[in-house]
């Protein structure tokens, strides 16, 4: 099978992917999650014309005349009302949020009103409507205010608590069920043998399904050997993940064994080697409903492999808009020279600032072994090298991924 594009190889992984399904969470339960329909609001916000201020409740042609003074015939807090209707000449102590009473056009706050026992000075005149909340100046009943795919925050969920809204229409977490290969690996914190090193990308793919909204699914390391992998592939059917990834083991060697084992178990495969550094041996397909992303066993190449392709999957399972790893690509201007690329797309570790009119400029690392994991944390973005690109000079503008 030939190298394919990016852009070819998320188009067939995405083509028929369909949102996974709806739960209702309670509200305080619904933080970070995704809405899977519109949510209208249940009711009017204000339910009726409150004073926004603390003060009273007058009309507005009697604040006119600085020394007439008006009566104060009661007063009204939040939470209750007042039954009779403001007769001109008259007012009444209001706090705010109280409804405003009828025959009152404005509220004059009590920094400017002077009392005397039950008589109240105006010592500014204030205007029809003044400090007074309309009914429905937030929203009405029946207006839609947030939509499906909106990502739930802090603002949001204060919104649909004022909807009167207990619970939300939430999509389900996809569950992506995460599979390290390799004789060579070790749990991180276990000690290894003299030819073993650590495991590490079965723990970022796992920080990196949670930051992007799914529930990672640890199968933990799975041998070199057939009987093996294919336990821990089953385990995956068995829990009805959405997604499986494997790490390592996608590619041709003689033990590199996720491909076979996977065929065995009757995937249909999508596509296999991209047209992209790092991440070249990166493998799609399907196991039933499940969908496979077979990753490559480098730290670096895995890690970019799934902010290019696994968080756009995890964005259309969960009804998101589909972006290529939830960021912008941006454009800034070179610090060093990059020589002409291959057939191949490269993302680029590089440093990211500004310079001194405040543009964006970024320098790639002179070194870009795809297992160097300190580089990647150390870069704030990866510059984008389309293939057959010609060299690239000191001061020209490159396309980036920003990492930060």
């Amino acid at each position: 099978m030939s190298l394919i594009s990016i852009e070819d190889a998320l188009d067939r992984l995405l083509r028929d992917v369909k949102p996974t399904g709806t739960e209702h969470p309670p509200l305080l339960e619904s933080g970070e999650r995704i809405l899977a329909e519109d949510v209208a609001a249940t009711r009017t916000q204000p339910p009726f014309s409150a004073s926004a201020m603390d003060g009273y409740a007058v009309k507005a042609a009697d604040t006119v005349e600085p020394e007439a003074a008006l009566r104060v015939i009661g007063e009204v807090a939040a939470g209750h009302n007042f039954d009779g209707t403001l007769q001109a000449g008259e007012a009444l102590r209001i706090f705010t949020g109280a409804p405003v009473p009828a025959g009152a056009d404005a509220i004059l706050i009590q920094e400017n009103a002077r009392r005397d026992g039950d008589n109240l000075f105006c010592e500014e005149a204030v205007s029809v409507g003044k400090f007074i909340r309309p009914a429905g100046l937030d929203f009405k009943e029946g207006q839609v205010l947030l939509k499906a795919g909106a990502p739930l925050g802090f603002r949001e969920l204060s919104l649909a608590g004022a909807m009167n809204h207990a619970s939300l229409p939430v999509r389900k977490k996809p569950v992506v069920a995460v599979l390290a290969n390799g004789d060579e690996l070790v749990e991180p914190g276990q000690v290894p043998g003299p030819n073993q090193i650590i495991a590490s990308n079965q723990v970022g793919i796992a920080e990196f399904v949670k930051n992007c909204g799914g529930t990672p699914m640890m199968l933990g390391i799975a041998p070199d050997q057939p009987e093996e992998i294919a336990a821990r592939v089953k385990q995956a059917i068995q829990a009805k993940a959405d997604v499986l990834v494997t790490l390592g083991g996608a590619s041709v060697g003689d033990h590199d064994l996720i491909q076979d084992v996977l065929g065995a178990e009757g995937m249909e495969l999508g596509f296999w080697r991209i047209a992209m550094r790092p991440g070249k041996p990166l493998m799609a397909g399907a196991l039933g409903p499940m969908k496979v992303l077979g990753l490559p066993g480098n730290p670096v190449s895995s890690l970019v492999c799934a902010l290019l392709f696994l968080g756009p999957l995890l964005d259309k399972m969960l009804g998101r808009t589909v972006s290529v790893t939830n960021q912008s690509v941006t454009k800034a201007t070179l610090t060093a020279d990059l020589p002409a690329n291959d057939i191949r797309q490269d993302y680029l570790r590089a440093s990211l600032g500004t310079d001194e009119a405040g543009n964006l400029i970024t320098e790639p690392f002179s070194k870009q072994d795809s297992s160097m994991l300190a580089l990647l944390t150390k870069a704030d973005a990866l510059i984008i090298r389309p293939p057959h690109a010609s060299a690239a000079k000191t001061g020209e503008k490159v396309d980036l991924l920003k990492l930060r």
